[in-house]
């Protein structure tokens, strides 16, 4: 009898630790449970934080490029403020240059790179590295060029046409251009000669120094104003004007005269001129 109770008494325990560890179970499920959940509802706050931290983000990045513009823009507005039109303009019986249009600063050219020595000649001062780079590079290739003109004044184109009307009559306006229209007043435009031609102009076209010019010139910034078969002056080899490397290569590129682009798309090139 005693046993009995004893073996009874041992079954219930048994059943009360096994639904207390049921029951233990049960509460650690309900935790575990309640753990994942309380998880995914942080990630998805987590992610909804990180969300708009990159919508933020976007927003401040879009705002800085905004800001980049508007200085940029600013930045090119006093660029192209304190550069002349005229540097790009069409002349050559085209447009007008103005008789008190003189460049900003006079750059004098070193003697050595002058024909005749005897007689002083200019450019415009931040066309000038340019020039010298050209005339340097030519001359590591065997290539020699003097410049026998450079910056003209109003008055002095004046009365360099007048010489040759008397002497040439009508048929100087074939090769000279009347004043306000020669685009030696600008300071960006030179003419050159090289070896064996005395310091002339003619024969130059079939000179080495032209060929190197017409491979090499657009490099530097400078384009052929008047070559063969133009609408405005007989054939000038030696004739050369610096108009900017970028609008230089596109001429060269694209094979085609500046005369012959519209001037709004010359326009588009102004900012770069002396970069």
């Amino acid at each position: 009898m005693i046993l009995l109770i004893v073996i009874i008494a041992g079954g219930y325990q048994y059943l009360n630790t096994q639904k207390e560890y049921q029951q233990t179970i049960t509460e650690l499920e309900e935790a575990l449970e309640n753990t994942r959940t309380a998880l995914n509802q942080a990630q998805g706050e987590n992610s909804e934080l990180q969300s708009n931290l990159e919508a933020e983000q976007e927003k401040f990045g879009n705002l800085a490029d905004q800001v980049g513009e508007i200085t940029g823009t600013v930045s090119n507005l006093e660029k192209l403020n304190a550069l002349e039109p005229e540097l790009l303009q069409k002349y050559s019986k085209v447009y007008f240059l103005n008789e008190h249009y003189v460049p900003k600063s006079f750059k004098n050219i070193p003697l050595e790179h002058l024909y005749d020595e005897s007689v002083s000649k200019q450019v415009d001062s931040r066309m000038w590295p340019f020039l010298e780079d050209l005339i340097e590079d030519a001359a590591q290739d065997d290539v020699t060029l003097w410049i026998v003109s450079a910056y003209r004044s109003f008055g002095t184109q004046s009365s360099l046409k007048a010489t040759y009307t008397f002497q040439y009559g009508s048929g100087a306006n074939t090769f000279s251009a009347d004043q306000g229209y020669s685009e030696h007043q600008l300071g960006t435009t030179v003419d050159f000669t090289t070896r064996n031609l005395g310091g002339g102009l003619d024969g130059f076209g079939n000179t080495q120094a032209y060929q190197w010019l017409k491979d090499n010139a657009y490099k530097y910034g400078f384009a052929l104003s008047y070559p063969e078969g133009n609408a405005y002056y007989t054939f000038e080899p030696w004739h050369w004007r610096f108009v900017g490397e970028d609008l230089a290569r596109h001429l060269h590129d694209e094979g085609k005269n500046f005369y012959n682009i519209p001037q709004r798309e010359i326009d588009e090139y102004l900012l770069e001129i002396f970069d």
